[in-house]
């Protein structure tokens, strides 16, 4: 039974921890019922009825076929907005499902676009997992590369990106595997081959695109040239998602926006009275059917390049929402988006019924900008520019930037789409993880949570606490590792005994918290899947303890007396412990470390401040103990670093260790430790880094790896992000 369209009906919408509520009849229920109307709340129930519908009625195509990651791109695009946390869980199971693997056909086009939700998911969670497989693919795909005439007549030409819909399928997918990895051949490749495939197909009397090389010279039944819609619409809507991740200033990025330009304002002609294109752009009068996908493309991409500035807001924003009105026309009362052309080579005629999951793709994404232009109405966010000054690829590092007064909940949005990204205040600064190419800068927006219709929901990825189940350890962990230390009740327990305020290693494969897990279970001494604690500390400094170092021997504090949370999560924890006076070589001396961990770091920062009889300062060493076996150890005085990756233990794997003074540091070799060596003076901050990192982990295989990861965390320490408001 076909269901009533409801075309041109606004109702009253509210969103309740993400899920939409429909007004009702006070008599009887009326069927839940989606608006046109461009306003938060009204875009994003759309999305997400939409959304719905396909969820429980998926598609039979190969999960790993086109038609179904062009709807993952549109489902990624809503769960970037929506308080619902399901539709990100769906992108993952398919990436569980599918093995994080392309389509089964090496070279084809079609079967690179789930790599797009793969790299976006990775961005996000930073699982390498989800990657891993995409990276041997490309690689393969560089090393034994395909090349020859793009004509479609010649057998193996679907090797190459000869049609013009590859545009949308291959290229941002390459591109967003170079902003996960940095490495520069996968932009190149993106670049390069999309060029190829333009001077090949593009007309530029017309500024669109023919489908492939059958249709040079073919004319409709109009004497005119063909271009289909939906082709032009891959094409479109590919321009927006390479200029998304395509730097800005760099010298690729002009050609693209011109070319995006130019096609904008010929789709912007070619527009219909009722909001929507027609299969073929140059004859509709032949092929008078509404259609939902190739419309659903263009309204995507203009309403992106209203949003950017890029194209006029008062000749484009009025037809941007004409047909948004016009989409939303076409979705029946249940969510099932209607009026998809379906695959094939020019249908004149087809059910308006029928639905396609690529056709939900493009609605998605068209609402994900929609939703950005309603949110942004009449906003006026502060603006904030984060720079790499770098050389290297800054990946899943935090952003710390003072707040404008006035801001309530403030959130932050990626400028290049409409992306929610997580975020964390503190006093005065706003926190949110970046991922910046070298030398690249990119724009975040800071706006009132009040202007969404609804807030994604966190990633807690640190966090820290005080364990009194657990003879009052305090414990913190990032997505990457996790620390204790021993508090006042294990000296006293009869067991222990333990005075110690060395640093404790747990080691992590998830990125996950487990912490608390791991405590309420009691077995965290065996590895079940998410990590284990199989580093020894005892009364050693164990893994960045510190101590006080002279005349060639430790006096240590014993463990901390008291401690107090200053932060804890989403993406960073920050913590205090006060460790009670002792007697350092005659010297009474107490202590407070101030520590904080980063998501996606594997570091520790620690500002200490002592207190001290006499005014000389005090020589401070941080060590790492020393195991049986042969390990590697590396160090750079220069750059304060010292890094050991230990012996085997057994099938454990090998855990990392290393200790950074920022200002520089002396190395020694004492107690069976290696030593860093700095001095503090009494009062001031003493300021270091320790981090750790295991063989399984999924980051650092080896000493090598390791030794250089800590060597580029230095050197991000020294050249630090550059973060402007203007």
């Amino acid at each position: 039974m076909k269901h009533p369209k409801l075309a041109g009906l606004v109702l009253a919408v509210a969103l309740c921890h993400g899920a939409p509520l429909f007004a009702q009849d006070a008599l009887a229920p009326i069927a839940a019922q989606v608006s046109a109307a461009v306003a938060p709340k009204t875009v994003l129930s759309a999305m997400e009825k939409v959304a719905d519908w396909q969820l429980a009625n998926p598609s039979r195509h190969r999960p790993d076929d086109w038609t179904q990651a062009v709807g993952y791109t549109g489902m990624m695009a809503l769960a970037n907005i929506s308080g619902d946390r399901k539709y990100r869980d769906a992108m993952v199971a398919m990436g569980e499902k599918n093995g994080w693997k392309l389509g089964p056909n090496h070279y084809h086009a079609d079967d690179h676009i789930v790599g797009q939700t793969y790299a976006e998911l990775y961005l996000q969670l930073r699982e390498p997992k989800m990657i891993d497989a995409m990276r041997a693919h490309f690689d393969d795909i560089l090393a034994n590369p395909r090349e020859g005439t793009l004509e479609f007549t010649v057998k193996g030409n679907q090797d190459r990106w000869s049609w013009c819909d590859a545009l949308f399928m291959a290229p941002p997918a390459w591109l967003r595997l170079w902003a996960a990895t940095g490495d520069q051949r996968y932009f190149d490749l993106a670049v390069n081959h999309w060029w190829r495939t333009s001077d090949y197909l593009y007309d530029k009397e017309e500024h669109l695109y023919y489908r492939d090389s059958n249709y040079f010279g073919r004319k409709e039944a109009n004497g005119r040239k063909v271009f289909w819609s939906r082709g032009n619409g891959w094409v479109m809507g590919g321009l927006v998602r390479m200029l998304q991740y395509i730097p800005a200033g760099h010298p690729a990025r002009a050609r693209f926006e011109q070319q995006y330009r130019e096609m904008s304002a010929r789709i912007l002609e070619l527009q219909q009275e009722d909001g929507l294109w027609r299969a073929s752009l140059l004859d509709p009068a032949t092929y008078p059917m509404k259609e939902s996908s190739g419309s659903g493309l263009y309204t995507y991409a203009l309403a992106w390049g209203v949003n950017q500035g890029l194209l006029d807001r008062a000749q484009y924003e009025p037809a941007v929402r004409k047909a948004w009105s016009a989409l939303v026309a076409n979705v029946d009362a249940d969510g099932k988006l209607t009026h998809v052309q379906p695959i094939g080579l020019a249908p004149k005629v087809f059910d308006s019924s029928l639905t396609e999951v690529y056709g939900v793709g493009a609605f998605l994404l068209a609402g994900s900008e929609m939703y950005r232009m309603a949110v942004l109405e009449k906003a006026k966010p502060q603006e904030i520019r984060v720079s790499n000054r770098s050389p290297a690829l800054r990946g899943d590092e935090l952003a710390e930037a003072k707040l404008q007064r006035g801001v309530a909940t403030p959130v932050v949005m990626d400028a290049a789409t409409s992306a929610i990204l997580n975020s964390q205040v503190i006093g005065d600064r706003i926190l949110f993880p970046v991922n910046l190419a070298a030398g690249e800068t990119h724009r975040y927006l800071v706006l009132s949570a009040d202007r969404l219709a609804a807030m994604p929901r966190a990633d807690v990825r640190t966090h820290a606490r005080f364990v009194p189940e657990r003879l009052d350890d305090f414990a913190w962990e990032s997505d990457r590792i996790a620390h204790r230390t021993y508090g006042p009740a294990i000296i006293k327990d009869p067991k222990e005994q333990l005075v110690s305020s060395g640093i404790d290693v747990w080691v992590k494969r998830v990125r996950t918290p487990v912490l608390d897990k791991w405590y309420a279970a009691g077995n965290y001494h065996k590895d079940n899947g998410e990590g284990m604690d199989y580093y020894h500390v005892g009364s050693t400094r164990g893994c960045g303890g510190s101590t006080i170092y002279k005349d060639g021997k430790f006096h240590s504090s014993r463990n901390f007396e008291s401690w107090k949370v200053l932060a804890d999560g989403p993406l960073r924890s920050v913590f205090e412990l006060r460790f009670p006076a002792w007697d350092a070589a005659g010297r009474k001396v107490s202590e407070i470390k101030r520590m904080s961990i980063d998501a996606g770091s594997n570091f520790t920062r620690v500002e200490s401040r002592f207190t001290a009889s006499g005014k000389a300062a005090l020589p401070v060493a941080v060590g790492i103990v020393q195991r049986q076996g042969e390990g590697q150890y590396a160090s750079d005085a220069a750059a304060g670093w010292m890094s050991y990756w230990e012996p085997q233990h057994g099938e454990d794997g090998a855990t990392g260790c290393a200790v950074i003074l920022p200002k520089g540091a002396v190395f020694a070799n004492a107690e069976q430790h290696y030593l860093a060596l700095g001095h503090a003076a009494p009062g001031k901050p003493f300021i270091y880094y320790f981090g750790a990192a295991w063989s399984k982990g999924g980051d650092y295989a080896d000493g090598a790896a390791w030794e250089k990861g800590v060597r580029a965390f230095a050197e991000r320490l020294k050249t630090p992000l550059a973060v402007e408001t203007p």
